[in-house]
């Protein structure tokens, strides 16, 4: 019984870390209303970053700021597109619209309300950070500090050769 219990736990574990190596089959809404498949936005080998974030999160606004400074250089050198997916909820959902205009982000912006795509990356907080080619997610970083976006620049860099 040990033996099948062991099995069965390895099996699903590899089963859990194999979904969280892809993007999810599934669709959001952009600013606008339309719906946007999350496995849409990487094809054709275009790099993507994808940042969860919200509009209650001061470190999640603080990164997107740093790299809202930077954006379009790193979009000339590298062809890079960023999708900011802000996980505000029903009642805050409102303020997303107001604060990325109020910020002037040139970055597609896509709502995840009932927090799906949050959950299935297994993102417990936020900001989390995510590079994907083709749907396959090569870079993770979970939270913020002053000068992170170098670093994720310097990976954006890195898979874009």
């Amino acid at each position: 019984m040990k033996i099948l219990i062991l099995t069965l736990s390895f099996v699903f574990g590899l089963t859990f870390v194999r979904a969280q190596d892809e993007l999810p089959n599934l669709s959001l809404k952009n600013l606008d209303g339309s719906l946007v498949n999350i496995q849409d936005i990487s094809k054709n080998d275009q790099l993507t970053i994808v940042s969860l974030w919200a509009t209650w999160c001061v470190p999640c606004k603080n990164e997107l700021d740093a790299i809202g400074e930077v954006y379009s250089d790193w979009q000339d050198e590298t062809n890079v597109k960023l999708y900011a997916v802000s996980i505000d909820d029903s009642r805050t959902v409102k303020r997303v619209k107001p604060l990325v205009n109020g910020k002037g982000w040139e970055f597609d912006v896509l709502l995840d309300t009932n927090s799906d795509l949050k959950r299935l990356l297994n993102a417990p907080t936020v900001p989390v950070t995510l590079i994907v080619k083709n749907n396959q997610i090569l870079y993770r970083h979970s939270g913020y500090t002053p000068g992170a976006e170098e670093e994720l620049f310097a990976k954006v860099k890195e898979f874009a050769n």
